[in-house]
C-alpha cells in the first residue's frame, strides 16, 4: 500500500470525487442535450417549439455549469495530487496512463469549455437569443462529435487503473 501525506490524500479524495461527479454530470448533460435533437439530421424535435426553447435552456444551465466547475476542480486537484504524492511514473504505470488520459483529453475539453463559457454567459444574461444558444449547443455537438464518447470511456477506465494499479514496479531499486 502506498503511503501518502495527509495533504496528498485530501487532494486525491477531491480529485476522485470531483472526477466522479463530473462524469455523472457530463453524462446527464449529454443525455439531456441529445434529447432535444433528431438523430438523423440534428434538427430540433417536433415536440420542442421555439417558444419553449428558453425554458429548456434554463433547465440545461445547471448541468452545463456543474460540468464546467467540476472539471476545473478535477484538473487542479489532480495536478496538485501529482506534485504532493511524489510518485514516479516509471514505477507506477497506472498513474502514468491515468495522467496520460487526463492530459491528452484536456485540450479538447478546454476547447469545449470555451463554448460552454459562452453558453453560461449567454444564459446568465438578462436577455439572450435562443437561436444563438441553440447554435452554440449544435456547434459543441458537431465539432468533436464522437470524441465525447471516447472521452467518457477513457475516464471510466481510469477507475480500473486506480483500483487495480496495473504496471506497478515491484522493484524498489529501479531507477
Amino acid at each position: 500500500m502506498i503511503k501518502f501525506s495527509r495533504s496528498a490524500r485530501i487532494f486525491l479524495f477531491i480529485s476522485v470525487l470531483s472526477g466522479s461527479l463530473w462524469i455523472g454530470a457530463y453524462l446527464t448533460r449529454l443525455f439531456l442535450t441529445y434529447q432535444l435533437f433528431e438523430a438523423e439530421n440534428l434538427s430540433l424535435k417536433s415536440i420542442i417549439s421555439q417558444d419553449s426553447l428558453t425554458t429548456v435552456f434554463y433547465v440545461l444551465l445547471p448541468a452545463i455549469t456543474t460540468t464546467f466547475v467540476l472539471y476545473i476542480v478535477f484538473i487542479f486537484s489532480f495536478i496538485i495530487f501529482l506534485f504532493l504524492s511524489k510518485l514516479s511514473f516509471k514505477q507506477n504505470g497506472w498513474l502514468f496512463i491515468t495522467a496520460l488520459i487526463i492530459f491528452l483529453t484536456m485540450p479538447f475539453e478546454v476547447y469545449l469549455m470555451t463554448i460552454d463559457y459562452y453558453l453560461i454567459t449567454q444564459l446568465n444574461s438578462a436577455t439572450f437569443n435562443a437561436g444563438e444558444v441553440l447554435s452554440l449547443i449544435m456547434e459543441r455537438i458537431k465539432v468533436l462529435s464522437s470524441f465525447l464518447l471516447v472521452e467518457i470511456f477513457c475516464y471510466i477506465s481510469i477507475y480500473y487503473f486506480i483500483l487495480f494499479k496495473p504496471l506497478t514496479s515491484k522493484n524498489k531499486l529501479a531507477a
